[in-house]
């Protein structure tokens, strides 16, 4: 019987990529608002009575290309920050004078921006414009989250190293930099949370821009500009960039 089991589990599992490798390649030649079961049943040659026992509505198909995309944008910024945290011997090592909360800043924003770019109609289901009729569950709260706790974790690490500088807060917005603190992360200066915040909505508006089109005709070393930017943003949050201490 666990055999069985198990060979049922690994058809589901085929199945269900498969259905979902098909929505995600209609979602490219027709965008979100026109992804259909049954032409993803018709393509798949499924009747749509059978997609159906996989994913019962339009919504819930979706919300798990929602969740994958989320997760693996999500997964991008996690590694990065793993990667550039890594020490030779393969240790984490935590923020320093040396700006290495900043590097992995700016390596975090690279590859999100590298990830948009590979997967453009994932991005925008994510980060493009909303689905008609559609209302995202509780369930993609978590797996949206992973960019933005990725790098609350860079600010958390230099903090707790005493190399968070604090960015400038007007006290017209103290009271809302207040409330975002205790809610993202009651551990970090209000000041950083809501840096935090805006430099949060400066990333992915950059990333947006570029893959929506918006720098056609206007910017031509994206990459360049894009990392300059990143930099820039990690200063803004009160990280430290390489040698500015120094040159201090």
């Amino acid at each position: 019987m666990s055999a069985i089991k198990g060979a049922r589990e690994r058809a589901r599992t085929e199945i269900t990529a498969a259905i979902k490798d098909e929505a995600r390649a209609q979602l490219a030649a027709e965008g979100a608002s026109r992804l259909s079961l049954r032409a993803v049943a018709r393509e798949l040659g499924m009747v749509s009575s059978a997609l159906y026992r996989y994913f019962p509505s339009r919504d819930e198909l979706l919300t798990a290309l929602i969740i994958d995309a989320y997760d693996a944008i999500g997964e991008a910024a996690e590694k990065a920050v793993r990667d550039a945290t890594a020490s030779q011997d393969g240790s984490s090592v935590t923020a320093s004078p040396d700006g290495s909360s900043a590097t992995a800043w700016t390596a975090v924003a690279c590859a999100v921006r590298k990830w948009a770019l590979a997967h453009p109609h994932e991005y925008a289901l994510i980060h493009g414009s909303p689905v008609p009729g559609y209302v995202a569950p509780q369930d993609t709260v978590g797996p949206a989250s992973r960019v933005g706790m990725a790098l609350i974790g860079l600010i958390r690490e230099a903090h707790r190293g005493e190399c968070l500088a604090t960015p400038p807060l007007s006290a017209a917005l103290r009271p809302e930099a207040v409330r975002m603190a205790a809610e993202l992360a009651p551990d970090l200066p209000p000041a950083n949370a809501a840096a935090l915040v805006i430099a949060w909505a400066q990333l992915f508006g950059l990333v947006s821009f570029e893959v929506f089109g918006q720098f056609n005709g206007v910017v031509v070393d994206r990459e360049t500009l894009f990392r300059q930017a990143a930099d820039g943003l990690a200063h803004s949050v009160g990280l430290t960039v390489p040698g500015e201490l120094s040159e201090g």
